[in-house]
C-alpha cells in the first residue's frame, strides 16, 4: 500500500486502505462504485466517484484486486457498470479477518478465478434470462461456463446451481465446481467436477 500512495501521490492513504477492505470483505459479490460511495457516505465518509474509481483502478493496476465484468450470453455483449472483484491472494482476508469465517464458498470461487487467470483465459461473469453464470471462460476458440458452490447438500441447492447452465442451449462445455467428497454423475451434459481436480480441466 505504501507504494501505490507513493507512485500516485495519494492524498487520502486511509482511504485507500479502506477502499480495498471494503473489496476484499466482498471479493465474489456483484458490486458498483455507486454501491462502495453509498457504502462511505452512509459512514459519514466524503468521498467522490472520481476519486474512488481511480483508487480502485490504482488497486487493480498493482494486481491486488482483478476486475470481471459482466457478459449478456443471450445478447453477445459486455455489461458496465457492475463487476465482481477478485483478490489476487486469499491471504488478505485471512490477514484481515483472522477470526471470521467468509464462507468457503466464496473463497473457492476466488480461487477459481485465479486458475483460470493462469491459464490463459479470459474470465466474464455471465447473465443470461435474469441468472448469473459464475465463470464464463474463453481461450482462443475455447468456450467454456462454470457454476461454483461449496456442496451440493440438497435438491434445492442442485436446483440452484444447475438451472442456468440447464437454460443456456449451446454446445459448450458447462461444469459445477464443488468441494463435494462424491463425484456425481452428468445431467443435461452438465459435468461435476471437485474442486482439487479442476486444474485438469482447464489446462
Amino acid at each position: 500500500m505504501r507504494d501505490i500512495i507513493w507512485h500516485y501521490t495519494i492524498k487520502n492513504a486511509k482511504l485507500l486502505e479502506d477502499v480495498f477492505i471494503y473489496l476484499v470483505n466482498n471479493a465474489s459479490n456483484l458490486i458498483s462504485i455507486t454501491n462502495i460511495l453509498n457504502y462511505f457516505g452512509s459512514r459519514k465518509r466524503k468521498t467522490s466517484y472520481h476519486t474512488l474509481s481511480n483508487y480502485i483502478s490504482y488497486l487493480e493496476q498493482s494486481f491486488l484486486i482483478h476486475k470481471v465484468e459482466r457478459f449478456n450470453i443471450k445478447g453477445k455483449e459486455v455489461l458496465s457498470g457492475i463487476y465482481k472483484y477478485y483478490i489476487s491472494d486469499l491471504c488478505f482476508k485471512n490477514y484481515l479477518y483472522p477470526e471470521f469465517d467468509h464462507g468457503v464458498g466464496y473463497k473457492l470461487e476466488n480461487l477459481l478465478f485465479l486458475e483460470l487467470k493462469r491459464k490463459g483465459y479470459m474470465v466474464y461473469v455471465g447473465t443470461f434470462r435474469g441468472k448469473e453464470i459464475d465463470f464464463i471462460a474463453r481461450r482462443g476458440d475455447e468456450m467454456i461456463y462454470i457454476q461454483c458452490c461449496y456442496m451440493l447438500t440438497d435438491e434445492k441447492v442442485i436446483a440452484r446451481e444447475y438451472g442456468p447452465l440447464e437454460a443456456i442451449k449451446d454446445n459448450y462445455d458447462k461444469y459445477i465446481v464443488t468441494m463435494d467428497e462424491i463425484r456425481f454423475p452428468s445431467k443435461e451434459g452438465i459435468k461435476h467436477i471437485q474442486a482439487w481436480n479442476f486444474s485438469d480441466v482447464v489446462n
